[in-house]
């Protein structure tokens, strides 16, 4: 073995072994049973041959953060190689956390083998080494050894060296007994350890492309290929004012650092400073010698300029209020005649970093920031973007601003804080401190990259084009809306059912979801047209005409298609909702929603009716090829909607409702969709059910890809093995020249199955602090990466708060459902922008799809008893 304890020797050893394929991987933590436990040891096995660990390194880390921090960095990050560990979720918490790629945990391999199969006492390493691989002369007991101590005995070092010689020997055996292909691959000699390694770059991208591809992959693509232009700008928003502010902007930094009359305003002590006087005097100052030259020099070029520079001066007004509070604050650490020159950074704006991307590449992105200031309170540098408008949508303004924070974060080597300053039509500031973005945002950038290549590799007219944005009010601001129809046309259509119901099951009042549905009075379907004439009525009672366009007739309410006269706007609609439910004696609030060329009103229909499983899902046996849907619920027209999960656009699924609005039916019937069609070796299901009474009847089904997950450690290994599994797969697909599942299992002779994991109540586990930072670290991956391999995320919570489902988490499950939520801004959460329906819809499998930029309100499928398909 190799003892290293010196750091030079250390740091040599892992610039060696950054070269490598495949390692195998121990650590010993000191003091694990306490609150402060302490990385020690790095045990690291290169040659998979060795049986006696005479090749293999010990790395002595103990209070040596540095070395262990450039491990991770050369070698836990680095895609290229296969970490191999035991328990990888024990020991990647002190090897980088969810920014360590490519690893595999043997743990994992053996549960899914099964104990039964492999006829072992445990899965634990040791017993593995000597129930399955036969080693004899095992130690046990230096497991319970001080790591913390120095010297370490020659005892203790045998013994930590073993470790990797039995997990390289369990790994071997478990691969043949799952993967024999694989075996050949993984264990070949690493011998071209000083061979380097060849890295493919990929074009050059802005920061500017990246937030647009956060906003709307399709439009990052159009502009991106053709030039197109690419902003969302809200209504009213003064167009051409960009450029005239950043150049007066720049000019303001550049004048207050050299012009000694500012620089006096600052000679008193902080606390004797008036903050509106020296701001009114700074503002002045910066109007006399700069702001009005340039007016008058523009007006004489075009006398149309005058107009909008008056909406610059309003911009710059705000901006230089905001940077004097900064002075302000800055100058009870500096004196006078430098707090400026310290606050304001004159340094090359121009930046550009290579990214490695979760496939090996290089990504080269460059851009040019705004405004880097320093903040003597915080002690921290802080990156700024101008925006002379208010974003619509701030989570992509996060992804430009956070892009730049890391970017010169990699050149400084400090942390870097965010700032975004929206300065009309009012001054707004968006600020992001480095821990904030450091293990979120930072860590989604190489997959987001990786995304966007992929996208970019699309050609008209291939199947798979980048997927829509998933928030459809952005189209309603897009400049190149009509260009991306015709570019990109209609890639997903709803599936009509086989046969239409022209009289949909009652509803059960026995069943405990739908229990408070009321019984029908008679057979007949409501005279839609009578209710149309009604409704008319009682508008033109409150002095609204409207033109009758047709009604029809949906499980749980009726749409009345209306046209306003002319001179009638929709808001005189819109703001009637609570006067038609007391004048028409409606239980709920009727739904108004504009469309194109007509209001549709919903109300409710007093014998509600269901739309029984049973009567859309019939029993069949796809192949492993067949595209994967999922049924989401009948239309107006009786037509059952589903959703293809190998299409970008509806991959991954996020799903909100309270209490009572049918959200676990709807789970369970989805379940079963997917159950009556795709046998268990094309599909494994993964199942969380922290309230255990959702998924009951499926805890025996074949289809299972593990236990039902009923806990939040159960939880956080479950995703961890999925976005294992995701790169495992990837890792298969190179070695076959594949890009995705659906391709490599038209070539394989054993098809993968895909995986969809149904994780119901995701807010139950965002209280613990730990779980809640793991299970989105892996969401996110999974999101990013994981529709490719085949596995599919559906996400269902009571409780869609901002604070759960965060912006980047919803940018990544691009498919949205959303059954009656508690509140509007609940609703907005699910499905974006300023949409609220949600919290009007009637609950009890009611519904709202979001398709594209259209909402449709469909009836969920309701399974009266649950039957699991026999294999």
């Amino acid at each position: 073995m190799y003892y290293l304890t010196e750091a030079t020797e250390i740091i040599d050893v892992i610039s060696q072994l950054a070269k490598a394929k495949t390692l195998w991987l121990d650590t010993e933590i000191a003091h694990w049973y306490t609150s402060s436990p302490k990385l020690s040891l790095i045990q690291v096995l290169a040659e998979p041959t060795d049986t006696t660990g005479a090749t293999a390194y010990i790395l002595d880390v103990l209070n040596k953060p540095d070395l262990a921090k450039y491990f991770i960095n050369q070698i836990m990050v680095n895609a290229h190689i296969t970490k191999v560990f035991h328990n990888a979720s024990f020991d990647i918490k002190y090897l980088g956390g969810q920014i360590a790629k490519n690893v595999i945990c043997t743990l994992q391999l053996a549960r899914k083998i099964s104990r039964r199969h492999l006829q072992t006492s445990n899965l634990k390493l040791k017993t593995l080494a000597v129930e399955l691989c036969h080693f004899s002369n095992v130690d046990i007991e230096e497991q319970s050894s001080d790591w913390g101590k120095r010297p370490l005995s020659q005892k203790q070092l045998q013994y930590a060296v073993m470790d990797t010689v039995y997990l390289a020997a369990v790994h071997r055996r478990l691969l043949e007994i799952s993967n024999p292909h694989a075996v050949d691959d993984i264990f070949l000699p690493n011998n071209d350890l000083n061979q380097p390694t060849k890295e493919m770059e990929n074009p050059s991208l802005s920061v500017t492309k990246v937030r647009v591809a956060f906003e709307c992959p399709r439009l990052f693509y159009l502009n991106h290929q053709f030039g197109d232009k690419a902003i969302f700008l809200p209504q009213n928003t003064a167009i051409g004012i960009g450029n005239p502010f950043h150049q007066l902007a720049d000019k303001f930094v550049n004048l207050a650092i050299v012009e000694p009359e500012l620089r006096n305003l600052f000679k008193p002590a902080a606390s004797q400073i008036n903050i509106d006087e020296i701001t009114s005097a700074i503002q002045q100052k910066f109007y006399q010698l700069e702001f009005f030259p340039y007016l008058q020099i523009a007006i004489q070029k075009d006398g149309n300029q005058a107009q909008a520079l008056l909406q610059v001066w309003q911009g710059l007004q705000g901006l230089i209020k905001r940077f004097t509070e900064l002075l302000l604050l800055n100058r009870k650490y500096c004196n006078a005649d430098t707090v400026i020159s310290n606050s304001f950074l004159l340094t090359e704006r121009s930046i550009e970093h290579y990214f490695t991307l979760p496939d090996g590449t290089q990504q080269k992105v460059r851009g040019e920031f705004d405004c880097l200031v320093f903040n003597f309170e915080l002690n921290r540098l802080c990156v700024v973007e101008f925006k002379t408008y208010q974003p619509v949508d701030p989570s992509a303004q996060l992804a430009q601003v956070a892009l730049y924070s890391y970017m010169l974060h990699q050149k400084k080597k400090v942390p870097v804080n965010s700032a975004v300053y929206c300065v009309l039509p009012e001054f707004k500031e968006y600020h992001y401190s480095w821990e904030d973005l450091e293990n979120t945002v930072h860590q989604l950038i190489p997959h987001k990259l990786l995304q966007m290549q992929q996208w970019l590799a699309w050609e008209s007219p291939n199947p798979n084009p980048p997927p829509r944005t998933t928030q459809p009010h952005l189209c309603e601001v897009c400049s190149q809306q009509q260009k991306c129809q015709m570019f990109f046309g209609e890639v997903i259509s709803p599936q009509p059912s086989l046969k239409r119901k022209e009289e949909l099951i009652k509803i059960d009042s026995s069943t405990n979801d739908l229990k408070d549905t009321p019984k029908p009075n008679s057979q007949s379907s409501p005279n839609a047209d009578k209710i149309g004439e009604g409704l008319i009525n009682t508008l033109q009672s409150f002095g609204v005409g409207v033109d009758y366009m047709g009604a029809a007739v949906g499980p749980s309410f009726i749409r009345v298609k209306l046209k306003p006269h002319l001179g009638v706007k929709v808001n005189a609609l819109l703001r009637l909702s609570n006067d038609l439910q007391v004048q028409l004696g409606l239980a709920d609030k009727p739904l108004i929603t504009p469309q194109a060329g007509y209001v549709s009103i919903d109300l409710p229909r007093p014998d509600r009716q269901v739309a029984s499983f049973g009567d859309y899902i019939q029993l069949q046996k796809l192949p492993a090829t067949a595209p994967i849907k999922i049924a989401i619920g009948v239309n107006l027209e009786g037509e059952l909607i589903e959703a293809d999960l190998s299409d970008p656009n509806t991959c991954h699924f996020l799903v909100g409702g309270t209490t009572g609005s049918g959200k676990s039916e709807f789970l369970r019937s989805l379940l079963l969709s997917l159950l009556y069609r795709y046998p268990p070796q094309n599909l494994k299901i993964a199942l969380v059910d922290p309230k255990r009474v959702t998924f009951p009847e499926f805890e025996r089904m074949a289809w299972l890809y593990s236990p039902v997950v009923k806990d939040s450690d159960r939880a956080t290994e479950l995703m961890e093995e999925l976005v294992i599994e995701m790169e495992s797969r990837y890792q298969q697909f190179e070695k076959a020249s594949c890009a995705d599942l659906t391709t490599y299992n038209q070539r394989s002779q054993k098809p993968l199955p895909r995986i969809a994991c149904i994780f119901d109540e995701y807010a139950d586990f965002m209280a613990e602090k730990e779980v809640r930072k793991a299970l989105e670290q892996s969401i996110k991956r999974l999101g990013a990466m994981a529709r490719a391999a085949g596995i599919h995320l559906i996400i269902a919570t009571q409780r869609p708060e901002a604070g759960v489902v965060t912006p980047i988490i919803r940018s990544n499950l691009p498919g949205r459902v959303a059954l009656r939520t508690a509140s509007e801004a609940d609703s907005k959460i699910v499905l974006g922008g300023t949409e609220t329906s949600a919290a009007y819809l009637l609950g009890k499998g009611d519904l709202l799809y979001q398709l594209g930029p259209q909402l449709h309100r469909l009836q969920s499928l309701f399974a009266k008893t649950i039957q699991i398909p026999s294999i």
